[in-house]
């Protein structure tokens, strides 16, 4: 049984449908990447999966249980977090209360998850009392996915995570989300850097124009000549 079941959805914003008919599965612990061109909607499937775009049709199931509709403060007790690409930190708090804050729906926070999240990111310990603001791109990104892993979700969805960083730290960051996945979660993520994200990837989903185009796993994707034409400039 998957864990997460996409079916027929139809998504948008207000008025606007962006989605038509899309359909996308997330097995437990696999590595799924969502990537097309640029208005094809691929963050808005992520959004309309945790709560934050407007459902206009379809079904959306996680671990068997019917999550359509919901919103994201009800969506996150199911067992999903959610990364978005940008504003993703609280600038003002230091990265400690920035880690705390991902356990907001528990009466107190689990000291051996924020343990967990400093083991896994251990300059996020050293940085404990800084200002989240003040750090680099790179490290603020860090605080956001160990924000998100303070519940120990089943799916992490991860918007545009290499976006805005410099080179040498997009190597750093797929890397960070490989862990992630080898210690046991599943990764659902929209990536602009598409190759790199197929070729670490289980499965992708391309998306064009709102609705599904090509469904294989990511090497296939890699050495597919209309992927590679049309997505991964040749």
């Amino acid at each position: 049984m998957s864990l997460l079941t996409v079916a027929d959805l139809d998504a948008g914003y207000g008025d606007l449908q962006v989605l038509s008919g899309v359909d996308l599965d997330v097995d437990r612990g696999e590595y799924v990447t969502i990537v097309g061109p640029n208005g094809a909607g691929k963050s808005t499937a992520m959004k309309a999966v945790f709560g934050l775009a407007k459902h206009m049709g379809g079904r959306i199931e996680f671990g068997g249980q019917d999550i359509t509709g919901l919103p994201p403060e009800q969506v996150i007790r199911h067992g999903l977090s959610y990364v978005p690409q940008n504003e993703n930190v609280f600038s003002g708090l230091s990265v400690r209360e920035n880690l705390e804050m991902g356990a907001y729906i528990l009466d107190t926070v689990p000291e051996d998850r924020l343990e967990a999240v400093f083991e896994r990111f251990p300059i996020l310990r050293e940085r404990q009392s800084q200002r989240a603001g003040s750090l680099s791109g790179g490290q603020q990104q860090m605080v956001a996915m160990g924000r998100a892993l303070m519940l120990d979700p089943d799916l992490l969805m991860l918007d545009e995570p290499s976006a805005g960083l410099a080179p040498d730290l997009v190597a750093e960051t797929f890397d960070r989300v490989d862990e992630i996945n080898d210690a046991g979660t599943a990764i659902l993520m929209v990536e602009q850097n598409a190759a790199e994200a197929l070729r670490r990837c289980d499965r992708g989903y391309v998306l064009v124009g709102g609705e599904n185009r090509i469904t294989d796993d990511g090497r296939a994707l890699l050495e597919n000549e209309e992927v590679r034409r049309e997505f991964l400039g040749g």
